[in-house]
């Protein structure tokens, strides 16, 4: 059976997604990773870097939450939560998850966590690197506003619900404490991803994730 290594509200929410979307058997391992379980030689065993998520699909163990996403997609291809091979669909598909991991998940990293970027934790250097990050954050999340506006579909990707849905869904998610009133809003208050993220949220294998990890509304 598959075995998903997760703690609420991070990265592991994507494959989580996936996972009830395509009702497959699976069990989620809760990583206790507040009292150090990120750190313990069994959990380094599985991915060196000490982070969250972890699959384990028979003697195949994944970390890094865009190659477990497309894992997923491409062993069960019948649910078409990617777009076919060699197509320019798929090639924007795969612009578009990079993009995520490496360019807005890598910057809210910096915003949630500036003190990995700095010498001296609490200074004003990481007040100055938080600031920068959630300025670049704001940058981001319009880039995905317009891009929905684009094409004007229901989808991150226009008519077909996608891994990518997952993707931008979890990270949007990341930013619901944003004040609406600062410079920086929460996603929620784009015009497009708003409306958007609420579709998310209509979904019932979204629902059954907010359950299973234990969160409690405003999901977004």
């Amino acid at each position: 059976m598959i075995q998903l290594h997760f703690y609420p509200s991070t990265a592991a929410m994507v494959p989580h997604i996936l996972l009830e979307e395509l009702g497959v058997a699976y069990e989620r391992v809760h990583i206790d990773r507040e009292n150090g379980a990120l750190d313990s030689p069994a959990y380094r065993a599985l991915n060196p870097n000490g982070l969250i998520p972890v699959l384990v699909d028979g003697d195949l163990v994944l970390y890094e939450t865009a190659a477990i996403g497309l894992h997923l997609c491409d062993t069960h291809p019948q649910a078409g939560l990617m777009p076919a091979l060699g197509t320019k669909e798929r090639a924007h598909a795969y612009k578009w998850l990079m993009w995520l991991t490496n360019t807005l998940q890598a910057t809210l990293i910096v915003y949630f966590y500036p003190h990995r970027w700095v010498n001296e934790a609490g200074s004003a250097a990481q007040d100055e690197v938080k600031a920068v990050a959630k300025r670049r954050v704001g940058a981001l999340l319009a880039q995905l506003d317009a891009e929905l506006a684009r094409h004007g579909g229901p989808w991150f990707l226009g008519d077909a619900y996608s891994l990518l849905d997952a993707y931008v869904f979890t990270l949007c998610r990341w930013t619901r404490h944003f004040s609406p009133d600062s410079p920086v809003r929460p996603a929620r208050e784009y015009p497009h991803l708003g409306p958007y993220l609420q579709r998310m949220l209509e979904r019932p294998s979204l629902q059954r994730v907010m359950v299973n990890e234990g969160l409690s509304p405003a999901y977004v």
